[in-house]
């Protein structure tokens, strides 16, 4: 065992539950926020984007109508001769220089662009500076430099529209990079959640395994195997409780078997000196008889063998508890197991002018793996309660019959059938139901709780369905061909 599974396995399964809901929501929590984080620099990155952008453009507008301005004073300059305009006109070369700076600083590609602006911009001035005498000489220069500005100004107007392309292109990439990196990041954090969660899942979910079966073979008085759970300290506690309890049942079931063994014992002895000592009054050893100790001589034959039967089938039932443990499974012909029960049951049911009728419906050789002496008294018992509850002339129906990968076996009689408030307890030991034969001596209810055990050992079930009139059992077996 690792030091992380013994670190755990001292903690309570409240505490570990809580400790996987912290970690699954500690990985989801990081994940979301930073998701989050991610967004908001993206967010942050998106408005810088398109606060340059705007500067750009704004840069670029300006530039073209500053250049308008510089070469409408230097016009009105030349033509009226007034310094105020050659004022304007530099006061617009100004403002057109910190557009012309701005895009220079953010487009690093344009320094010839920006190169021959200033030096169109500043032969124009140098014209302006010119003496009034020498100005119409050099007039074509000024047209020359404001022919070619506004050329200049929209080669610098194109590449601020391509830079703004080209940061809009980065960012739209850098948010697909990072979409992609989230959905990756959310993806495997539900991932690694589900792991977890099916991983502290499968190790709780052993232990409480554990404690189920153990919880199951207690209630199937398989006292045999110990109880080792593994898991959390308050499961690994319980898993002691219920071993202790496993010990001390096995040790009262062990008690009770001593017990009847014992009982058995003690009052088989006096039994058998009383059936001998009606025996012999009943055949007048110690003399004549009158009629009335007659009768009382056959009440008490009758007694004996009622109290002697009794006995033995507390005994039987004990040891098909024990053997219904204990299986020795073999491929059977189902068919020919029922034909040989019911052949040896053929002087009970003849006696009472029964009938079995053997449906078949299997259409083949039906071979199941079941221990043959077990369920040969399963099917021998179905079949004796049937002839006990049967009347006169009345039929007795075994269907075998395949259904949904089981092996079925219907036992359908004539009889009273199963009163409603026998139902719930009708398989139950040593349970007698309302609806006894009249003039016939009760059973001791253990043929159909032994039906059960044996049935139920091999993996099948046994059920009391309803039918009118008469008592219709089915049994289940699982169909391994």
């Amino acid at each position: 065992m690792s030091r992380a599974a013994l670190k755990f396995s001292g903690l309570s399964f409240r505490q570990i539950l809580l400790a996987a809901f912290l970690l699954i929501a500690v990985l989801l929590s990081g994940t979301s926020v930073h998701a989050l984080l991610t967004l908001e620099r993206l967010a942050a990155h998106s408005r810088e984007t398109a606060r340059d952008a705007v500067r750009l453009t704004e840069n670029a507008q300006l530039l073209a109508e500053r250049t308008v301005a510089m070469e409408r004073s230097a016009r009105q300059f030349l033509v009226l001769d007034d310094p105020a305009f050659r004022v304007r006109y530099a006061e617009a070369w100004t403002q057109a220089q910190g557009a012309l700076a701005a895009l220079a600083t953010a487009l690093p590609q344009v320094p010839d662009q920006v190169d021959a602006w200033m030096k169109e911009s500043e032969a124009a001035w140098s014209v302006l500076q010119t003496p009034a005498r020498r100005r119409a000489a050099r007039e074509q220069p000024l047209q020359d430099a404001f022919a070619r500005l506004p050329q200049i100004n929209e080669r610098l107007a194109l590449e601020s529209k391509r830079e703004v392309e080209r940061r809009n292109n980065v960012l739209l990439d850098e948010l697909e990079r990072q979409r992609a990196l989230l959905t990756a990041q959310a993806i495997a954090a539900i991932v690694l959640a589900v792991v977890l969660f099916l991983g502290f899942g499968a190790w709780l979910s052993r232990p409480l395994a554990a404690i189920e079966g153990a919880i199951g073979r207690l209630g199937e008085n398989r006292f045999d195997q110990p109880v080792a759970v593994h898991g959390p300290a308050d499961l690994r506690r319980l898993g002691q409780q219920l071993d202790w309890l496993r010990q001390r049942l096995a040790g009262l079931e062990n008690d009770k078997e001593r017990f009847l063994r014992h009982i058995s014992h003690e009052l088989k002895t006096p039994l058998a000196a009383l059936c001998e000592g009606v025996a012999l009054l009943e055949d007048e050893v110690v003399g004549p008889l009158s009629a009335n100790q007659r009768e009382v001589a056959h009440i008490l034959r009758q007694n004996t063998a009622a109290l002697q039967t009794q006995i033995e089938d507390l005994l039987r039932y004990n040891a098909a508890t024990f053997d219904a443990q204990h299986l020795a499974c073999e491929p059977l012909d189902l068919p020919a197991l029922l034909r040989q029960v019911i052949d040896a049951q053929r002087l009970q049911w003849q006696a009472a002018a029964l009938r079995v009728d053997v449906e078949d419906h299997l259409a083949s050789q039906a071979s199941v793996m079941a221990d043959p002496d077990k369920l040969g008294i399963v099917l021998g018992n179905l079949l004796s309660n049937a002839v006990r509850f049967s009347p006169h002339g009345g039929t007795i129906r075994f269907v075998l019959a395949r259904e949904a990968g089981l092996v079925c076996i219907d036992c359908i009689d004539q009889g009273p059938g199963v009163a409603a408030a026998d139902v719930a307890r009708v398989f139950e030991p040593f349970y007698q139901g309302q609806h006894q034969p009249p003039g016939a001596r009760r059973g001791s209810g253990i043929g159909l709780s032994i039906v059960r055990e044996y049935i139920e050992a091999h993996g099948g079930t046994v059920r009391l369905l309803s039918a009118a009139p008469g008592a219709h059992f089915r049994i289940e077996l699982p169909d391994e061909r």
